[in-house]
């Protein structure tokens, strides 16, 4: 029986939106999007957007939503034992024909769980028979590594959704043709011809007595290597907001994607190398899309992987002024910030900006291939000032390849250096201003040349953030924020893990996310995965993915980044 208050807070939700599509199923394909976190984080998500539009511009398909219930529905769903249910029409999601996650961050891994254990669905793909929907995921975390929840997942789509869902469809509308469908195998096999999917039980992994992989092969007739897929011409599929509500970290604004991909090659940047070569898309699509968005929403958000990097991004913004639209950026390269841009966005209502020097010193930007002197970054903030920002978020990382407690010195010195400069260019001493640095632990991910590097240990992280903390304390206007280094642990151990890490996300959900217990309670060694150095002839576990660039490639820059730093291999 469903509970009676959750179906209302629904439609409750429904009513405060505009955007949602609402379908009768007779006939078509059912898919229920689910995003693992809560409805306020996954309505935020532009790329969640897309693909709700995408699916839905299919007349043969249907497509709701699902999200992570508050925690007090949470305990609702538990006490009532209702089943989860989809948005728009509070139908369970085990009566859907697939249940499709889009998966951004690998700390939602666990929420995936609580999802099919609400649905009332096993939670393995092998004891998933006939009668259940087949359950798929995609999102770039699935595409750096899906291996961690490979047990849990028929199969994943590797890459970008709009240059492989077509095809999807075609394989999907051939098997649900037949009430009984075909068999889970004949519509797996079928599923794995199309470039991008990736079907985890044709595969087999064979682990060396050391831990590490040994080799990794795939059945007769199946690639041996994955390609994810990519868009080559962007204009081909405008990207935007779509559904809009007040219960959004972007409420009161609709977004705009202009480019994919990054020219600049940071090391430690997996959206730089998975979503290469970079493209962007063209100025009149983008005034086109904003003109439309305008209509909606007062204010655009140009996002992307690199939006400073657009050739035509001042004649955009100004566009967008023209309309009396305002604008906001999700960040800018310190070399991108320029009287004009800054005017346009001051006009825009843009009440922060934010830069990324990533590290205090020199040394470690340039093996970063961050290459900003201190001048120049002093020299942005000028700048901003000058031209009436007055609060400024500056992100860091800690626990970078070769740092030493000289480069965590060196965050505090810099930071006070640009407060020093915001005080020194303020032509009104009274006006208010306000500096935030964002420190985070650096964490290395797959497909990046720093995927052999460990994560520094729990212990250092702490030490480095406390004494940056210590050094900000006092400075008037100035403050700082920060993830906890037990949560880096745990995401580099899910970014990293092959498939036995799986059991340790089986323990955490038992535990109820208590993960201190979790990793006692299995026979795996965690730090195996986030503390060790890798050998450079290692196999990793997402190596079968093709991502465009050779592992060489990324293991010439490893190389020269180290070699950069002064440090030996």
């Amino acid at each position: 029986m469903t509970s009676w208050r959750l179906v209302q807070k629904a439609k409750a939700t429904l009513e405060k939106e505009r955007g949602a599509v609402q379908k009768t199923w007779g006939g078509k394909i059912t898919i229920c999007l689910l995003y693992p976190n809560s409805y306020h984080v996954g309505m935020s998500n532009l790329g969640f957007q897309t693909l709700y539009q995408i699916l839905n511009a299919h007349d043969d398909v249907v497509c709701e939503r699902a999200f992570l219930p508050e925690p007090e529905d949470l305990q609702e769903y538990r006490d009532t034992q209702s089943p989860l249910f989809s948005l728009e029409s509070q139908k369970p999601l085990s009566s859907f024909d697939i249940l499709a996650f889009s998966i951004s961050f690998e700390n939602d891994f666990l929420n995936v769980l609580t999802l099919l254990e609400l649905s009332h669905i096993p939670s393995e793909s092998r004891l998933r028979g006939e009668r259940y929907p087949w359950v798929i995921a995609g999102g770039v975390a699935v595409f750096l590594n899906p291996e961690p929840i490979s047990e849990f997942f028929d199969f994943f789509i590797l890459g970008e959704a709009e240059e492989v869902t077509r095809e999807f469809l075609e394989v999907c509308r051939n098997a649900l043709s037949d009430k009984k469908k075909r068999g889970k195998d004949d519509f797996l096999t079928n599923l794995s011809k199309v470039e991008g999917v990736y079907v985890p039980k044709f595969y087999r992994v064979t682990y060396a007595e050391s831990g590490k992989i040994e080799k990794m092969d795939s059945e007769p007739g199946f690639p041996r290597r994955v390609k994810r897929r990519w868009v080559s011409r962007l204009d081909q599929f405008p990207t935007q907001s779509t559904l809009f509500t007040p219960d959004t970290e972007f409420k009161e604004m609709a977004l705009v994607e202009v480019n994919r991909g990054c020219p600049r090659g940071c090391r430690f940047c997996a959206a730089c190398f998975v979503y290469h070569p970079f493209r962007s898309r063209s100025l009149p699509l983008l005034e086109s899309i904003s003109r439309e968005a305008l209509l909606k929403e007062r204010r655009i958000g140009l996002v992307g992987t690199a939006v400073s990097d657009h050739p035509q991004l001042l004649p955009l913004c100004q566009s967008i002024l023209s309309q009396q639209g305002g604008v906001s950026l999700s960040s800018l390269r310190v070399d991108a910030v320029t009287p004009s841009l800054i005017q346009c966005l001051r006009e825009g209502k843009d009440r922060t900006v934010a830069i990324a020097p990533e590290a205090g010193s020199e040394r470690l930007r340039k093996s970063l291939r961050k290459r900003y002197s201190e001048e120049e970054i002093l020299k942005s903030i000028d700048t901003l000032v000058e031209n009436g920002v007055t609060q400024i978020k500056c992100y860091f990382l800690i626990g970078l390849p070769s740092e030493v407690d000289e480069d965590v010195k060196e965050i505090l010195l810099l930071a006070k250096k640009i407060r020093h400069q915001i005080l020194s260019t303020l032509k009104d001493q009274k006006k208010r201003w306000r500096l935030v640095l964002s420190v985070n632990p650096f964490i290395p991910k797959p497909a990046t040349p720093f995927q052999w590097v460990p994560l520094e240990e729990v212990g250092e992280l702490k030490k480095k953030l406390k004494a940056i903390q210590r050094g900000v304390q006092g400075e008037r206007g100035m403050e700082m924020i920060y993830d906890l280094p037990k949560w880096a642990y745990i995401q580099a151990l899910l970014s990293r893990g092959d498939r036995r890490v799986g059991k340790i996300l089986m323990a955490a959900h038992r535990n109820h996310g208590n993960w201190s217990r979790a990793l006692r309670e299995t026979d795996i060694n965690p730090d195996f995965y986030v503390y060790r150095k890798r050998d450079l002839d290692e196999i990793f576990p997402w190596d079968f993915i093709d991502h465009g660039i050779s592992k060489e490639r990324l293991q010439e820059e490893y190389l020269k980044a180290m070699e950069e730093a002064g440090v030996p291999i």
